[in-house]
């Protein structure tokens, strides 16, 4: 009997925090049992899901729940590396458009415009965790920039 080898990008932190905020979100316990990649499936938008998703749409909760997670787990890894309290902040229309902002202390380190957040998710789980280690990196070098602002 053969067993596959489970995916690296599945023991990143990144990955391990999406899991957890995902899990907080799950208050009818829906997701026990889950695996990881079962959980994270959502946030995979394959061409074939973007076709079927119309151009022009409202995002429900259950994608702005989404979105939130996937700031909360980039404001949660920021905080574990420099020790400040990382807020995210989404301000979403109801057609979708907005701002993710994470701030630290009176620093904003995260300022991402949002758009179409219908159609909001990532071609794989390692172009989401590319995506959330750009945003971890100049957050984490606008901290080292500007630690006196950041220590407020």
């Amino acid at each position: 009997m053969t067993t596959v080898a489970a995916d690296p990008i599945l023991e990143t932190d990144f990955i391990k925090e999406m899991s957890r905020q995902m899990r907080a979100l799950d208050t009818y316990g829906t997701y026990q049992g889950w695996t990881v990649e079962q959980i994270l499936d959502p946030f995979i938008m394959t061409k074939e899901r973007k076709a079927e998703i119309p151009l022009v749409g409202d995002p429900d909760d259950i994608t702005i729940s989404r979105v939130k997670a996937f700031y909360n787990a980039i404001a949660v890894l920021i905080e574990k590396e420099c020790n400040l309290l990382a807020v995210p902040l989404i301000h979403l229309t109801h057609e979708g458009f907005g701002r993710a902002l994470i701030s630290v202390g009176k620093l904003i380190v995260v300022d991402k415009t949002l758009r179409d957040v219908h159609r909001f998710g990532f071609a794989s789980l390692s172009k989401m965790k590319d995506e959330a280690d750009k945003l971890l990196s100049v957050a984490l070098e606008r901290i080292g920039q500007h630690p006196e602002v950041a220590g407020l």
